[in-house]
């Protein structure tokens, strides 16, 4: 007689958010994209060229339905002329792409911020007034991505307050590096050790609501749309 292994039970998780989406990530983060050209004529060839392979369509058709002639088309593509603002318009109208998308392969700065431990700079938010202490890790003022992105290293001590009613547009990422927290998201408290991270819809009302063991520190990462001013 085979003896039989009594089955175990889960143990169920408590105090989790919800599983992460088992939808594939569309991002390739190991894509290499097409050199960058320093030359602004031939960025924009390459791409009127792109775009027209593209769609399968020859030289001739593109020239037919943009009123420039087959040798213009060719000096465009080979970088070498400089069109004018109409002829991209022209382009970008039969292509169906914005008249910006021709630039993308134009040599662009893209900056980068670096940070050594203890430099990043104290600023004033909201929980300030909680003795919250927040230090800026980095800000890039603008970028290709069109997201603005705010990473924070925050400290909570024996002088700090609980402040749960933090409520901001775009999403956030919290990751715990020391100390004990009760931390709020809408109507879940999540108890946080080092090691633990949450990520949120930062629009409901979130923020440390008990301060178990202190000091507390955890990186805070807030991103949302980068939208101009209202004039």
């Amino acid at each position: 007689m085979t003896d039989r292994i009594p089955d175990r039970k889960k143990q169920p998780k408590a105090e989790t958010a919800e599983e992460p989406s088992r939808t594939p990530l569309r991002q390739d983060p190991h894509a290499v994209r097409d050199p960058k050209e320093n030359n602004l004529e031939i960025a924009i060839g390459h791409e009127v060229r792109a775009f027209r392979k593209k769609l399968g369509i020859t030289g001739s058709d593109l020239a037919a339905a943009t009123g420039i002639s087959l040798g213009m088309l060719s000096k465009i593509e080979n970088g070498n002329t400089s069109p004018s603002l109409t002829t991209l318009q022209s382009l970008a109208r039969a292509l169906g792409v914005p008249v910006t998308s021709f630039f993308r392969r134009f040599e662009e700065p893209r900056n980068a911020v670096f940070v050594k431990a203890g430099e990043g700079v104290e600023i004033e938010r909201r929980g300030t007034r909680a003795g919250h202490q927040y230090n800026l890790l980095g800000h890039i003022p603008s970028s290709s991505s069109g997201v603005q992105v705010e990473p924070y290293l925050i400290t909570l001590t024996a002088d700090s307050d609980v402040f749960p009613t933090f409520q901001h547009a775009g999403m956030e990422f919290i990751y715990m590096l020391e100390g004990e927290v009760k931390y709020r998201h809408g109507d879940r408290l999540y108890t946080m050790l080092p090691g633990d991270s949450l990520f949120f819809d930062a629009d409901a009302r979130h923020g440390p609501e008990v301060l178990v063991s202190l000091p507390i520190r955890f990186l805070s990462i807030i991103c949302y749309p980068d939208r101009p001013e209202n004039p």
